[in-house]
């Protein structure tokens, strides 16, 4: 395959193939000891070895793509793979999601879902005292002319936010 082309499937049931056998070696395989036996840790779980998470670039690799950037180009102008590619997608993204809730995930997870699925994320609402708008004081400080001030006080007031109170020293 030449740099830059995208894998050649002659249909979606091909690719989807290719999909499964990814998502089958993510889930690794149980170790086992001399005699055949699965070892099983210290609670009674099966030890997995090879385990790897699923990922988007992982994914595309998997599938032949030279990057997670040509696997989602490949996604939102093939009609033919669309729905194989976006299925495959949301399989990552619920194991992702599945992630916020197990604290050593967590933040993997946070970067992967608004790196890589739309309607993901993170937003900091600021609020003042109880959830009322924020406001501000600007007090006279050392050195300051009141010409300084009332330059400060104009660029506050041309902002079209009226939820920024300029207070003067009172």
């Amino acid at each position: 395959m030449t740099r830059g082309r995208h894998p050649v499937y002659e249909t979606a049931e091909e690719m989807q193939k290719n999909i499964e056998k990814y998502f089958e070696e993510c889930k690794g395989e149980i170790y086992k000891d001399d005699e055949g036996r699965p070892v099983l840790d210290k609670w009674g779980n099966l030890v997995i070895i090879g385990a790897k998470p699923p990922t988007v670039t992982g994914l595309a690799l998997a599938l032949g793509f030279n990057s997670r950037t040509s696997l989602l180009n490949y996604e939102a102008k093939d009609g033919e793979f669309l729905d194989t590619i976006t299925r495959a997608k949301a399989r990552v993204e619920a194991y992702a999601e599945s992630r916020l809730f197990d604290k050593d995930g967590a933040n993997g997870a946070k970067f992967s879902l608004s790196n890589n699925f739309r309607g993901w994320a993170e937003k900091k609402e600021l609020t003042g005292a109880d959830g009322g708008p924020l406001q501000m004081q600007v007090s006279r400080i050392a050195g300051m002319t009141e010409t300084e001030l009332d330059a400060a006080r104009k660029l506050l007031a041309a902002d079209d936010d009226d939820s920024l109170d300029v207070l003067p020293e009172g």
